[in-house]
């Protein structure tokens, strides 16, 4: 894929010419996985081989479209990208501050924590500016009050 292919909307003048960001922080007794937007694919099998596991990964997971595949993962992707990264927490980010895509707004949670169940992490479901450590990731389904 030539670099004119890809879309990254992440400038005003020029909305091809970035990519996207992911970084991992690793320390001696902790380690960190941030995943920007980003379409599924190998790469995270690959960043779990050579950075992972992690302690904590936030992934992905909002404002999903067919059309939109090569930058927006659907929860399902998102679920099994944590996986594997080799996550010990996931948190879904991108998907409780802003509705921007054509789903339901707690779509993206729904799916997410289904698709998790039974994959070999804990899903972490913070409030938006919640305070958390991994040791007691929060799990409360808080967005099933919300309007």
């Amino acid at each position: 894929m030539a670099l004119a292919d890809v879309f990254s909307g992440r400038s005003l003048t020029n909305r091809n010419s970035t990519l996207w960001g992911a970084w991992a922080v690793k320390s001696s007794d902790f380690s960190l996985y941030f995943n920007g937007d980003s379409g599924y694919g190998k790469h995270f099998k690959e960043i779990g081989a050579k950075y992972g596991p992690f302690d904590i990964a936030f992934m992905e997971n909002g404002a999903y479209n067919e059309n939109w595949a090569q930058i927006h993962m659907f929860p399902e992707q998102s679920a099994q990208a944590a996986a594997e990264v080799g996550a010990k927490v996931a948190v879904p980010i991108h998907w409780a501050k802003f509705d921007l895509a054509y789903h339901n707004w707690k779509d993206p949670i729904e799916r997410f924590t289904r698709a998790a169940q039974g994959k070999p992490y804990q899903v972490a479901t913070p409030k938006i500016g919640q305070i958390f450590g991994t040791d007691n990731p929060p799990q409360e389904k808080w967005w099933q009050g919300v309007k």
